[in-house]
């Protein structure tokens, strides 16, 4: 791994952990559904200014259009969605944990999905530990007034995990050695132009932001959040693999933490803590305590 690669991986997870932040205050004014239709707008607009630079090309074949539509609705509008409905609900930095477990969730659809990820025992373990976790995570909120409204929004937040994880395995398989442009650029459209489809359906009536702020957020989401990420995480799949990419996941819960105790004063409980702590070395469990190679493996190895 080269330096330049760490420093991507610190820049992204810095930039996406920030992101729950700027989502928590810009849904104080605006619903889920404006928030993320301007938001993709906005990255959609930096995308075409790099793509433009760059001089490539958009893909014409049905296949892979076909891919990106996939990775547009699972990737970005559905989770997109789901986390800024969620942190309706919830805390920023509990929103920044919840997302932390995309892993956890890779880890099982890429053992059904890919020949070369299979459950270990030591990704069972993690496994265990990080659900631990979670249910400590959600504890908090187990109460009958929770049940009803905040464990609603952590279970969103959750889902979109599992959105991520999908749309990490099946870019794996289908979108291999696409330029990181166009892959951020493809993404972001096809989910921009579903949601501005939906957003005047579902959030009636529709109003533009009015707060300085509010506008603020859009822009950092869009423009970083949305923009410079994408960028930065294909370049990081292409050069790690999706596996180690998805570690950046990790920094989101400190990053997230952090951030809503400082400047939303979010309370930090025993739980949030402990909780935060197992879901964190579960993952760590799962990505870096390898398996030993089997008898026959290692003979041909050796061969």
């Amino acid at each position: 791994m080269k330096l330049k690669e760490w420093g991507v991986f610190a820049l992204l997870g810095l930039v996406w952990g920030s992101s729950f932040l700027w989502i928590k205050i810009a849904v104080q004014e605006i619903g889920p559904f404006t928030l993320v239709a301007f938001r993709l707008l906005f990255g959609v607009a930096g995308l075409l200014i790099v793509m433009r630079f760059t001089k490539e090309s958009f893909p014409r074949d049905r296949r892979t259009l076909l891919a990106y539509l996939f990775m547009g609705v699972v990737n970005t509008a559905i989770p997109f969605v789901l986390i800024s409905w969620g942190e309706t609900l919830i805390d920023s930095g509990l929103a920044s944990i919840l997302n932390g477990t995309v892993p956890l969730f890779t880890i099982i659809i890429a053992h059904y999905w890919l020949h070369d990820e299979k459950i270990t025992p030591a990704r069972i373990a993690g496994l265990i530990v990080g659900f631990i976790g979670v249910v400590v995570l959600v504890s908090r909120d187990f109460g009958p007034q929770g049940l009803l409204e905040n464990v609603w929004g952590q279970v969103a937040v959750l889902a979109a995990s599992v959105c991520y994880a999908t749309a990490i395995t099946f870019s794996r398989r289908h979108l291999r050695n696409q330029p990181p442009v166009v892959q951020s650029l493809m993404v972001l459209l096809i989910a921009d132009a579903l949601i501005w489809i939906a957003t005047p359906i579902v959030e009636r009536p529709f109003r533009l932001p009015a707060l300085p702020l509010t506008w603020f957020a859009i822009a950092w989401l869009g423009l970083l959040g949305s923009c410079l990420a994408y960028l930065l995480f294909f370049y990081l799949i292409n050069a790690w693999g999706p596996t180690r990419a998805s570690l950046v996941t990790y920094v989101f819960p400190v990053i997230g933490l952090i951030l809503g105790i400082i400047f939303l004063n979010e309370a930090a409980d025993w739980r949030l803590i402990v909780g935060s702590l197992l879901v964190v070395g579960g993952i760590g469990v799962v990505n870096f305590i390898k398996a030993k190679p089997k008898p026959e493996l290692a003979a041909s190895a050796a061969d």
